[in-house]
């Protein structure tokens, strides 16, 4: 993979996969359905994906690619790859709370190596550098030229007083009984894969999810993370969390900041 041409192409996607979704998002009609899951799909998702996918598959005809709205693409499971997901926080975006991302990433022998993560309605662009350091960039968002890239690492935690970061749409119980057990200084709650992006700059030190999720959520906020210094680890015995898996579904997971002293 050539992966100078692999960041310009997955930045110049995700702005312009943003640019249609705001357009979208602005429209006070927008229509909202639901997926045979129950959960909801709006133009804007199906817009993002189609534009997205074209690029892609232009770019990178070689490469396997999976997409959240291709059911087809789903088919079997793969180990290096291209995964979307065109507007991650969907329930966000209908309730127009900005916390909606876009989401592409590269997967290679099941670690996401590199990846984008825009929060359009934020103004926050995360991605991994070519070496595969992490930046968020700041700026206009110009198509054709990045702007200042600012480095991004994690945060050095004092696990007398930790910082986390979980669910605004998916919060429960046992979420809150897991983060019961760490001294915690303060909480705050971000939608879509924003969560990755948050532990990455240091906002925060530990995101654990209790709850299904799939690859195309996590892939490109893991990579970003990744390239901040930063962990994602399975839930239950602590090894990192794998790509490819056969469905494409994640378990129960922990991002943090090493240092964190995890607990079980």
């Amino acid at each position: 993979m050539n992966f100078d041409h692999l960041a310009t192409v997955m930045r110049r996607l995700a702005l312009e996969a943003g640019d249609r979704i705001m357009e979208i998002y602005r429209d006070p009609d927008f229509e909202v359905r639901a997926k045979s899951d129950e959960s909801p799909v709006t133009e804007a998702d199906e817009a993002a994906d189609a534009l997205i996918s074209a690029g892609l598959a232009e770019a990178f005809p070689q490469v396997a690619l999976v997409t959240e709205e291709q059911a087809a693409s789903h088919a079997q499971a793969v180990s290096t790859f291209l995964i979307v997901d065109p507007l991650d926080g969907t329930k966000e975006f209908v309730q127009r709370r900005g916390d909606f991302t876009v989401n592409i990433a590269y997967v290679e022998n099941g670690v996401p190596l590199r990846g984008v993560v825009y929060a359009p309605a934020k103004g926050r662009l995360f991605y991994t550098l070519a070496d595969g350091r992490a930046v968020e960039e700041t700026g206009a968002f110009a198509k054709d030229a990045p702007g200042e890239q600012v480095p991004i690492t994690v945060s050095v935690p004092d696990n007398r007083a930790l910082m986390v970061v979980a669910s605004k749409s998916h919060r429960d119980q046992a979420t809150d009984d897991y983060i019961a057990r760490y001294a915690v200084r303060d909480m705050t709650s971000a939608g879509s894969s924003l969560k990755f992006c948050l532990v990455a700059t240091g906002e925060a030190d530990l995101y654990p999810r209790l709850g299904r999720t799939m690859e195309w959520d996590t892939a490109a906020g893991d990579a970003v993370l990744r390239g901040a210094g930063g962990e994602v680890v399975r839930f239950d015995d602590h090894s990192p969390l794998a790509y490819g898996k056969p469905g494409f579904a994640n378990p129960f997971f922990i991002a943090y900041a090493p240092g964190v002293l995890l607990v079980k």
